[in-house]
This record gives C-alpha cells, structure tokens and sequence, in this order.
C-alpha cells in the first residue's frame, strides 16, 4: 500500500470512527491489515475483521481484535453479537443482488440500536484511481473489482432489511460517501 493509499485509509476510518461507540464491539469487513482496529484502538473494546485477501499477513489491530479469512457474511463469527459493523471501501464490489443478503445478515449480527458505518465512493473516483495507478502515486486495492455502483441507492437495501437511516454525507471532496444506518 502506497503513502497515497494509507493516507485516503486513514481519512476514511477517522470519518467512520467518530459513529463507533465508545467501548464497541465491532466487526469491520474488508479488514486488510486491521487499520481501523489500530487507529480506534482507544474507542473500540473488542473487534473481528473479516478479509477475503489470504495474502495480506500483517496485522494491526490491538489484541482484544481478530481477523478471519473468508467472504462476509460467510465468516462471519457464530453466535457473536456487535455494537457496529463497518464496510469502508468494501460497498462498491459488491453487485446488488449480495447486498439484500449482507443487510440481512447485518441485521442478524447486530446488537439492538447497532449501527452499520460504510464508505462508498463516487463512480467518478474510478477514473481518478486508475490515473493515480498508472503515475505509481496509488495501489488502488481492487480497484478493477469496481462496478460503478451510484452510493445514493445503497441505504435503500438496508432500509428494506428494517435499517433506519442516520446519515448520508460526503466527504473527501465530495468524491466519498459516509452511510450510517442504525438496527430498529
């Protein structure tokens, strides 16, 4: 991962961070390296990250967090219970037709008044990612794995799951999409 890349990773995580709970348990799909984990170390009391990516070995997040190896909601953690899931970065790889499968699955693993976060990009950002790729200034992790998904009809997939909708902002420019959506 390049300066670039862990720079956006960053700003993304601290955006989502300020909707996680003090002393929440959290499972954050799309892990990686467990970023979110380390840098919300102080807020976050215990936490499973669920990564498709075998071959990403490091880890970052405290001891009180775990990563699993597999798809979401596949390896997801039996029986476990938590206060928030995130998905930065994740939304946008996903076709429609998983999606009304992941809410559901959210809503079977959240706690009651839990709160989904997600980061989803702008279409756009695609074409910025794919200049930034060919300078060497980004990695752009999956970035081809992109299916130009429009964020504004994500919430509708997890309203429908019976998910009530806190915020839809934008940030980094415009160019990203925070969505919080909070479990009746």
């Amino acid at each position: 991962m390049k300066a670039t890349d862990r720079l956006l990773q960053r700003w993304r995580v601290r955006r989502a961070l300020t909707w996680v709970p003090d002393g929440a348990s959290v499972l954050d799909v799309g892990c990686a390296d467990g970023a979110l984990f380390d840098l919300g170390r102080a807020r976050i009391r215990s936490g499973v990250g669920i990564e498709p990516d075998s071959s990403i070995q490091e880890w970052r997040g405290p001891a009180s967090t775990r990563r699993v190896t597999g798809g979401f909601p596949d390896a997801s953690p039996d029986g476990e219970r938590f206060d928030a899931i995130t998905m930065l970065a994740v939304i946008e790889h996903v076709e429609d037709s998983e999606l009304v499968e992941w809410a559901q699955a959210c809503q079977r693993l959240l706690n009651p008044g839990g709160r989904v976060i997600a980061t989803i990009p702008s279409p756009f950002v695609d074409k910025i990612l794919h200049v930034g790729m060919r300078l060497r200034l980004l990695d752009g992790m999956d970035a081809h794995q992109h299916h130009g998904l429009d964020p504004s009809g994500v919430p509708a997939f997890f309203t429908d799951a019976g998910f009530t909708l806190e915020t839809h902002d934008r940030f980094q420019l415009g160019l990203n999409n925070l969505i919080v959506l909070r479990k009746a």
